[in-house]
């Protein structure tokens, strides 16, 4: 796992002159150098600290020859503004998080303007960067009790919760509208590739056009819908969902267009379709690419020229419905097999919005992850926090299953995990159900890696799921994992120390 090391530099670096004799002394950066090493090294340069900046550079490659200096340029007028800053880090940062997804990444508050620092610590709290921040004290100041760098605990009840914001759509006439839905369901995230399809579903929510979103399973497609539902300015309650793949074949236009009393065996009344219970609102059809192909012809109608036919009636009736659909299949690729009439794809596909996975977006899932944690706080009666390591955790996964498999690793992590801070092996990450052999899961072996480690991460994780499995009984999970209820007991005295005959409800049993 590679470190690296985030900061500005200042006009103390590379060196600066002591009070005492004017003797040389190494700056902030350089000091912290000689107490921690990095793998990459991105210095932050301002016009007004272009010499220094590049002065530093010099000094880290001759001392420091491991370590890979990068410079990165931010045209601040004002080191003070403390919106130019945040504005010049963030064209950096979703890069640089996301050519290091397994890195750890540190921060340094110790080169630059108190404004700067300000930034980094808000940018780290927040979530929007997973790191730790590294405080670096005057040499003179430095004691056994008070070291030369220590790292700051943001997780500490010291310190206040702080949340991202996400930036606002730019949509003409409708800014406050798009912000306050995005609030209302939760939609988190800044990354470019997630901003472009709220952008584009903003702007096509007023229109009459079908939507036709594209997503990997878990990754929102149905709060997506409601997203451009609730911006099309029709009646915010008639929004009617439909799982096409959950529809019998032989009943998908009965359910979708209704039918007439007698029109089949078992008809023995009227029933309504969902286009009729969606009229003048939206109908999301879920999965449409399982949807049969006698089906698909009466939604083209229905597209084409707003009329609706039940099953069992000769005369077909107008309905104002807006259509959003759905799926996570090529339809393309049905198309060519002939499961899907190419005369729908392109009736549907007038407005096509992607969503990105969640491993497209890595920037988004600490933000999606605190996000998440509030939402868990609520049901708690001790609030819980995630370390800088949980976050960085978090980010490096691939999420098979994106956002829908983060809620479930999160929330059950929380609800297992005996202490206030979720560490990054309090997870409890399953690898995906379609790996047939559970070696392909081990992960590859690479520098730094520590097998010890992962071993006992591996061990932790395997005992809590077993006392999870056992509801908490720690003879049932220590015969489940063929180990004695003793070595359960011990786990659980080490992973909570402290607390072992504190907790009055919850108490696993023996």
């Amino acid at each position: 796992m590679m470190d690296v090391l985030l900061t500005f530099t200042g006009f103390h670096d590379p060196y600066f002159k002591g009070l005492v004799d004017q003797e040389e002394q190494p700056g902030p950066i350089l000091s912290l150098l000689t107490t921690r090493s990095f793998d990459h090294i991105f210095l932050f340069d301002t016009p007004s600290t272009q010499q220094v900046t590049m002065d530093t550079k010099d000094a880290i490659a001759r001392i420091h020859r491991r370590s890979q200096v990068h410079v990165l340029e931010i045209n601040l007028g004002d080191p003070t503004n403390y919106q130019e800053i945040f504005r010049g880090l963030r064209t950096h940062l979703h890069r640089i998080i996301e050519d290091f997804p397994s890195g750890r990444l540190f921060v340094a508050v110790a080169s630059g303007t108190p404004q700067m620092h300000a930034c980094w610590v808000l940018l780290t709290a927040s979530g929007e960067i997973p790191a730790r921040i590294l405080h670096v004290r005057p040499p003179q100041f430095a004691t056994r009790e008070r070291p030369l760098v220590t790292e700051l605990d943001l997780t500490s009840p010291d310190f206040p919760a702080v949340r991202f914001q996400d930036e606002a759509i730019s949509v003409e006439e409708s800014q406050v509208d798009v912000d306050s839905v995005r609030v209302q369901l939760g939609i988190i995230g800044d990354h470019p590739a997630m901003q472009r399809a709220l952008e584009m579903g903003a702007m096509l929510a007023p229109s009459q056009a079908p939507v036709l979103i594209f997503g990997e399973t878990g990754t929102g497609k149905e709060l997506f819908a409601r997203y451009i539902h609730l911006l099309s300015g029709r009646p915010r309650e008639i929004f009617v969902p439909v799982n096409c793949a959950a529809i019998p074949e032989d009943l998908a236009e009965s359910l979708l267009f209704g039918h007439k009393k007698g029109a089949f065996t078992g008809a023995i009344n009227d029933q309504v379709g969902k286009f009729d219970t969606a009229d003048k609102g939206t109908l999301f059809l879920d999965e449409l690419g399982e949807l049969p192909v006698s089906a698909q012809a009466k939604l083209l109608r229905v597209l084409q020229d707003g009329l609706v036919e039940p099953v069992g009636q000769a005369k077909a009736h107008k309905v104002d419905v807006r259509i959003v659909a759905a799926t996570n299949r090529d339809l393309r690729k049905l198309v060519r097999q002939g499961k899907f009439r190419e005369d729908l794809f392109y009736r549907l596909t007038v407005g096509e919005i992607k969503l990105p996975p969640l491993r497209e977006r890595r920037t988004d899932i600490p933000k999606l992850a605190l996000h998440i944690l509030d939402r868990l706080n609520g049901s708690l009666r001790r609030p819980k926090r995630l370390s800088a390591q949980t976050l960085s955790r978090l980010q490096s996964h691939n999420w098979a299953g994106n956002v829908r498999d983060l809620e479930n690793v999160i929330e059950r992590s929380v609800r297992l995990c005996r202490n206030d801070v979720l560490d990054a092996d309090d997870l409890l990450i399953t690898e995906p159900v379609s790996y047939a052999d559970p070696l392909d899961a081990l992960p590859d072996p690479y520098e730094g890696f520590s097998l010890e480690a992962f071993l006992g991460s591996a061990r932790k994780q395997m005992i809590l799921r077993a006392l999870e499995a056992a509801n908490g009984n720690q003879s049932q999970a220590a015969r489940m994992l063929g180990i004695t209820p003793q070595a359960v007991h011990k786990f659980l005295q080490q992973s909570s120390p402290g607390q072992r005959t504190s907790r009055r409800r919850g108490r696993p049993k023996n």
